[in-house]
């Protein structure tokens, strides 16, 4: 398998409307148009697709949790279609790994802190708990702890 190292200089060539930079890990910047690759982990490949695939999906912004699910569900499946043009195997057990983390953060999200029963999101970073009727906020959380603050009085 390449490394992210030969496989660079292919991508910058089929992709110019992205750049690539080296960065602390593997994300993509819509804004910038660029997606950032974690020089120590030459080996990944995976996730340079990944994260070019959210770019040629044309991925930005969410509005509801579940949507960023989805978003990283395609950008996995886009990637596996790249890693073909590539010959390059995507491990399904690295995608499943990768999406199983925002699994994980999205059933904390919407656990309500007061019963534990599983919420939905009312608003951007509001859910609701249909079995005890509470609300809560949560924090961002995808890079740092999750936090949950109840809006009940």
């Amino acid at each position: 398998m390449p490394s992210t190292h030969s496989l660079l200089p292919k991508l910058i060539a089929d992709f110019p409307a992205i750049s690539f930079t080296a960065g602390q890990r593997f994300a993509w910047s819509p804004d910038k148009k660029t997606v950032f690759y974690d020089e120590s982990d030459s080996e990944n490949v995976a996730l340079l697709l990944h994260e070019l695939s959210h770019g040629l999906l044309g991925h930005r912004e969410y509005l509801k949790d579940i949507e960023l699910l989805a978003m990283e569900t395609a950008a996995w499946d886009k990637a596996r279609e790249l890693g073909k043009k590539y010959t390059i195997t995507i491990d399904t057990d690295l995608s499943e790994d990768n999406l199983d983390t925002y699994r994980d953060w999205l059933h904390a999200r919407s656990s309500c802190p007061t019963c534990s029963a599983v919420g939905y999101q009312s608003a951007k970073d509001t859910y609701t708990c249909v079995a005890c009727t509470g609300t809560w906020r949560v924090n961002e959380a995808r890079l740092c702890a999750l936090r949950r603050y109840s809006l009940n009085k």
